[in-house]
């Protein structure tokens, strides 16, 4: 099997090239497909002789995008939109990763993949217009809405945690925001899954969630990391309204992913092992 991937340098990426296999890859990164070019992404698909499409690209500087939302639209929305049709029109299914931030954010309850949506900032309306068009495009597609990634390559929470912890003796994190971590490993694992599933059975088209488990918050994730780093670093909760940002935060990031399992037989992923693998990846002690 081969897949065609866009995306080479962010965390899922990288991911998905270190997690292929026995699968292989066409990797399209920014010196072949700008994304502020989508006729010349669609190229690709159009003359591709791969079996699937999975795009790894997309715009997540959440508080830039407040300033730039013409500029995320073009790369979570415009361009996808484009590939969606194009994957459409060669019969190609085509794999597209969104967000937690579709929704409103508020309660306390697990956001299903038909929850109504309603994103609070400029990053969440770009995405959530890219599912949109990906779904209108009329082909084989899952759109796997996903929360908090994370992985030992690029910038993340670890790497920040890692770096503060190992300076401070005490740290001030946001309690009141809750959701789950992700790990890129896995979340690669299952985009190469689903593509796969999708070529046997263009019906498991749909919108999907992955998020690790168990829930929990910012101030529980840096918690963990530090436990597991062996770093003596006190972990203080704080609201939300006491690190105020730009963009606005969803406060509720719960998602369910019973129907991932159920059509496609991807379990929620441990992510407190997927944090012992990241740091074994990033040579700290645990």
């Amino acid at each position: 099997m081969k897949i065609l991937v866009f995306g080479d340098i962010g965390q899922l990426g990288q991911e998905l090239q270190l997690q292929a296999g026995d699968i292989t890859l066409e990797v399209r990164g920014l010196e072949d497909a700008d994304f502020t070019n989508p006729e010349a992404c669609a190229q690709w698909i159009r003359e591709t002789d791969a079996d699937a499409v999975i795009n790894a690209v997309a715009y997540t500087a959440v508080d830039k995008a407040e300033e730039e939302e013409a500029l995320a639209l073009q790369i979570n929305a415009t361009t996808p939109a484009l590939l969606a049709q194009v994957a459409a029109e060669r019969g190609l299914p085509f794999v597209h990763v969104s967000t937690d931030y579709v929704y409103e954010g508020n309660g306390t309850q697990l956001w299903t993949p038909d929850a109504p949506t309603a994103p609070i900032n400029a990053y969440g309306r770009t995405k959530l217009a890219g599912d949109e068009a990906v779904v209108a495009a009329g082909g084989a597609y899952a759109i796997l809405r996903t929360s908090w990634v994370v992985s030992a390559h690029g910038h993340n929470f670890i790497k920040t945690m890692l770096r503060l912890g190992a300076d401070r003796d005490r740290l001030t994190i946001i309690h009141d925001q809750v959701g789950a971590p992700t790990p890129a490993r896995d979340l690669a694992r299952a985009c190469l899954s689903i593509a796969s599933q999708l070529c046997e059975d263009a019906g498991k088209s749909g919108i999907y969630h992955m998020q690790g488990a168990p829930l929990a918050s910012w101030a529980d994730f840096a918690r963990e990391i530090f436990a597991q780093a062996d770093l003596p670093c006190e972990v203080v909760n704080i609201p939300t309204s006491d690190y105020p940002t730009p963009a606005a935060r969803p406060l509720n990031s719960r998602l369910d992913c019973a129907t991932l399992e159920t059509v496609f037989g991807i379990a929620q992923p441990d992510w407190t092992q997927g944090l012992a693998e990241i740091l074994n990846d990033l040579g700290e002690t645990s």
